[in-house]
């Protein structure tokens, strides 16, 4: 149980989730590698976190009420169920509006904890991407249903404010010795902001490397014309919570690699986790013999794997989907960019 929480039942359980050193993932050690486990919060992932902070303040100032209010959001799946998870608890409402690249299991969890998926089929004409659809859709849900709160993931400082405390149990993790690298994925930017932000008001020497998918326009404004298979990393439009200088470091990475990422940290540390977690996984493959021998690094991994079995795992998907993936442990080199 998180003793510090002032969460009520299995909300408590959220946060304080594990750090692990990783000794196997990369054999020459040439720098010491750690993970914060996320998967380990109740819901499934780091989304657990903001999830609760955005709607706390409006339950308990009674903006929120039991059995009447209604809650909004756009998620590919893992906020959508940190959303549903504390809306079932609240008794609150809960419409989460998904797009065809959502995992199957990601929306049955959903269902199963009371939420309402509402489908958008269509992608932006202009971007190709959903997220603009998904976007329009929620502005029209908010406006047509009295008294509907969209939590915004994009935009809602408190989202960002949610993860100082992931960089804070990071710092507290490692007694006697200072974090050189933190390695985190770029969606929302609310993981990446509330880490960047604890980072620079406690003036820690910790460099921010924000990994994120290539073909996302968060620190490309002419992103390549990529179709991004896996849901959850990057974003087709900058999110209201960007701010220039979060990242010290920016490095891009493929679906491909991320596939590869992720097939190797569970070939190596036994850890099954998402696509986003291979990407942090292939973005420190790819930087390593840059950064000094010795250091510290932290990889932010977002959530579990046993979501993405029909998709990064499964071998008629990945064939059908990406290109044939990288013999294990041959990891490509993930593409840094100029911050």
């Amino acid at each position: 149980m998180n003793r510090k929480s002032r969460e009520p039942g299995i909300l408590s359980t959220i946060g304080s989730t594990p750090l692990v050193e990783l000794t196997k993932l990369f054999p020459d050690n040439r720098v010491k590698v750690y993970a914060k486990l996320e998967g380990f919060n109740p819901a499934g992932s780091i989304k657990d976190r903001p999830a609760v902070r955005m709607l706390r303040e409006k339950i308990q100032n009674g903006e929120l009420t039991s059995g009447k209010s209604v809650v909004i959001e756009s998620s590919s799946g893992n906020l959508g169920i940190g959303l549903a998870q504390v809306c079932r608890y609240f008794d609150l409402r809960f419409i989460c509006v998904v797009d065809p690249r959502a995992n199957r299991q990601n929306i049955d969890i959903m269902r199963a904890l009371g939420a309402e998926i509402d489908m958008v089929s269509q992608p932006d004409e202009e971007t190709g991407d959903y997220l603009p659809s998904r976007l329009r859709r929620v502005r029209e849900l908010t406006k047509s249903i009295p008294g509907a709160y969209w939590t915004n993931q994009y935009g809602n400082q408190l989202n960002a404010a949610a993860h100082r405390t992931t960089m804070q149990e990071i710092v507290e993790a490692l007694p006697g010795q200072h974090l050189d690298y933190l390695f985190c994925s770029a969606s929302s930017c609310g993981t990446l902001r509330g880490c960047a932000e604890y980072v620079r008001e406690h003036q820690l020497p910790v460099t921010i490397v924000a990994v994120d998918a290539l073909g996302s326009a968060i620190f490309d404004s002419f992103p390549p014309p990529v179709q991004r298979m896996l849901p959850g990393h990057g974003a087709a439009a900058q999110p209201e919570l960007f701010m220039p200088g979060l990242a010290d470091r920016v490095v891009h990475v493929s679906d491909h690699e991320s596939v590869a990422g992720c097939r190797h940290l569970v070939a190596t540390e036994a850890i099954l986790a998402g696509g986003s977690s291979g990407a942090v996984v292939s973005a420190l493959a790819g930087v390593r013999a840059s950064l000094p021998r010795g250091s510290t690094c932290a990889l932010v991994l977002p959530d579990r794997g046993e979501r993405y079995l029909d998709t990064i795992y499964n071998d008629s998907w990945t064939a059908a989907h990406l290109s044939d993936i990288p013999d294990i442990p041959g990891i490509p080199v993930a593409e840094e960019i100029p911050c």
